[in-house]
Parts: structure tokens; sequence; C-alpha cells
């Protein structure tokens, strides 16, 4: 059943701390439904009635997440962290499920090198990301950061002086910096997608796409 006649209309969070709490109640308000367990009573009681399924349960337990039909979701959020034991054995248990997307809460770098190497698909460190992207909009010119997978990064930011008044196909943005500016948004106007043709004004702001480093670096182009 690995991905063929999975439920794609629900998630299961397992984990109802500050993260998986939040996470479940924001998938709710994107019309998704949720199915949450966590072994803690009180906070199964708090959150009842907000939540599509909220069910007091070990996550730890095979036939517990059978019973709850957890093996029939196409995606399964393992949010509980800072029990790393109980973290690694309800991965086993997803895995065993052969769940096609399992995402986790890492809270270190061992704990998030462990969830990997068992085979989790997607593997989220809260504090650590919010804590990079946060510094990266002190440090810089940037307005909004966001980092992906392998390297990739987009960034809002205002356009160097370098690049001013001119076309993007004749400034040779890509060449010069290894980025590309996929979109721009005029002073009083909303984003439009950027073309060969766009020309570049002082006030304008930008979104530019590429390697982390590339963006980082063109980022901080006075």
């Amino acid at each position: 059943m690995a991905g063929r006649n999975r439920r794609l209309d629900a998630v299961a969070v397992l984990g109802l701390g500050r993260f998986g709490t939040s996470l479940a109640l924001e998938l709710m308000k994107e019309d998704v439904e949720v199915l949450a367990v966590d072994s803690d009573q009180r906070i199964v009681e708090s959150l009842a009635g907000r939540l599509t399924q909220v069910v007091s349960a070990d996550t730890t337990s095979e036939d517990a997440l059978r019973q709850l039909s957890v093996h029939e979701l196409y995606r399964v959020v393992i949010a509980v962290g800072s029990n790393l034991e109980a973290s690694i054995l309800t991965a086993t248990v997803c895995l065993g499920f052969e769940t096609p997307e399992i995402w986790a809460k890492a809270i270190s770098e061992p704990h998030a090198k462990i969830l990997s190497q068992l085979g989790v698909h997607h593997i989220v460190r809260p504090e650590h990301d919010m804590g990079k992207r946060v510094a990266h909009l002190v440090a810089g010119r940037m307005m909004d950061y966001m980092e992906f997978e392998d390297g990739y990064a987009m960034v809002k930011t205002t356009p160097p002086s370098a690049i001013l008044g001119q076309s993007l196909h004749s400034t040779e943005v890509r060449k010069r910096y290894g980025v590309t500016i996929v979109a721009i948004k005029r002073p009083g106007e909303a984003f439009t997608y950027a073309m060969p043709e766009t020309v570049v004004n002082r006030g304008d702001v930008i979104i530019a796409a590429g390697k982390t480093h590339q963006v980082e670096h063109f980022s901080d182009q006075g």
C-alpha cells in the first residue's frame, strides 16, 4: 500500500507540543483534515473540537497507530521532538507502514542525522531554521529569506545599484551573480513575473532565487 489508495485529504500529526499543535491548527485553517495523536490526555482534551480528530495514544505503538488508521494516510508529521527515543521509534513505525511522505521534527543535528539515516523523507528543525532565517534578515538587506533543500534559497530584497535602469537581459544577472530574478514589485503595485526585458528601478523590490551562497552574496551588493 506504499502510495496506492492512501488518503490524501488528511494528515496525521504525531506529537502535540508547541510545534505539533501549531502545525495541526494551521493545517485546519487550510481545510486539511487532521488526525492528531499525543500521549498527554490534558493536551488532547485542550484541543478537542479544534481538530478533525485528536486522540490520546502512544505514537511509538504500531498497534495503536494502526487502530487509528495512520497506515492509510499519505502524509504523516512526527512532531515528537524532545523525547529522542520516542521520535525514533515513531519514525520507525511509520517507515514500516511505508508511508509515502514522512515529515519529522529534529531538535539537534545528531537527531536529524539519525532520522535521515532511518529514511525519513523531510526533516524540520524549527528553532534552528527560524534562527538562520532571522539572522539573515537582521544582518543584511533582505526583507525575507527562505532556504530549501540542497542548498537552494529565495530572497526578497532591494536590487543592487549595479542593475538599476537596465533590462534584466542586459545586466546578465544570472551570469554575474548566479541568481535568477523571478519576480518584481513596483512601488504601490503587486508582484509580477520578471521578464528578460524587465527594467529594474530604484525603489523596486525583487525576488531572486539560486544557490544559497550566491543569493546571500547578491543581496549584500550595494
